[in-house]
């Protein structure tokens, strides 16, 4: 049986895409209006303006992402897989277009003009990641299947920064497969020998 479908889901589905395709700036209530087939007032009754769309999609896709990071240790006991995992994640959204960029880090590049609000729950979501990813690599570490040239924190900022930049290069050269070419090394310099 199918879940019935929710307004507010379609508006925060449709500005999911748009945020994705042009930030923060780059779309309107009438566009989603056009998309979703509602008019404005129907989007304003869900979300009184744009800060509480756009913060409420954040707090959505962080709560997406800590679910995936859950399932991630579930199926995944190994830390090692667990960050492969991580980058197969991003490697078949990127490839197959469903996700081609982390919303966060479109978000975070906007930081300077985004309403605090939103600029708060992006800055959520990157310390969530960075202490997930610091965890499991200090499990690595611990257990020996891992080598960190630095300690977990900072090796969680660099392994996060790679990823992102990896989406930001796939994205300018409109190439999915840079996006592996440069993520697919980290694992093999974190792998103890």
């Amino acid at each position: 049986m199918s879940t019935p479908r929710n307004t507010a889901d379609d508006i925060l589905r449709c500005a999911r895409t748009l945020v994705v395709a042009g930030g923060y700036n780059g779309f309107s209530y009438a566009d989603i209006a056009a998309v979703v087939g509602i008019r404005k007032a129907s989007i304003h009754h869900h979300f009184p303006g744009k800060v509480d769309l756009v913060r409420a999609l954040v707090v959505q896709y962080r709560d997406e992402a800590e679910a995936g990071l859950a399932a991630l240790a579930r199926h995944h006991p190994e830390p090692l897989d667990q960050l492969r995992a991580y980058i197969g994640f991003w490697e078949g959204c990127i490839g197959d277009g469903s996700l081609s960029f982390c919303v966060c880090a479109l978000l975070a590049c906007e930081i300077p003009v985004l309403p605090p609000e939103v600029a708060q729950e992006v800055t959520a979501y990157f310390r969530r990641l960075s202490a997930w990813l610091a965890a499991v690599m200090d499990q690595g570490a611990a257990g020996g299947t891992m080598v960190l040239a630095a300690p977990p924190r900072v090796a969680a900022e660099s392994f996060m920064a790679t990823v992102h930049g990896a989406m930001l290069s796939a994205r300018a050269c409109g190439d999915p497969a840079i996006f592996g070419m440069i993520t697919r090394p980290l694992i093999d310099r974190l792998a103890a020998v």
